[in-house]
């Protein structure tokens, strides 16, 4: 688990694990990417699915761009973890993200 800006993964492309706000931004910036959920997964007012608006990655129109303090209080509220990749194994950077429950009985 990636607790702060500070934490480093072993190797490049290792897949990591984090739920802090300051790690999840900072690698959103890097990419140019804003906190978004996809339209139509709303429930009760609230955002529903959680992703990243990443320019020229895995475009949408479903895609719809919501600020920071929405995204981490649904984030929050939801339990979830971030599993990211910094780079991928050639060292590129990488964009692969989703984010998890670690409350799922399935997971």
């Amino acid at each position: 688990m990636i607790s702060s800006p500070a934490d480093r993964p072993e190797r490049p492309g290792r897949s990591l694990v984090t739920s802090n706000h300051e790690v999840i931004q900072n690698w959103a910036r890097a990419r140019g990417a804003q906190p978004a959920t996809i339209a139509g997964t709303e429930r009760e007012g609230r955002p529903g699915v959680l992703t990243f608006e990443i320019p020229g990655y895995r475009e949408s129109s479903r895609v719809q761009v919501i600020s920071w303090d929405d995204w981490f209080r649904t984030f929050d509220t939801r339990r979830l973890n971030l599993i990211y990749q910094e780079e991928l194994r050639d060292g590129r950077q990488s964009n692969f993200f989703r984010t998890e429950s670690p409350d799922r009985e399935d997971a």
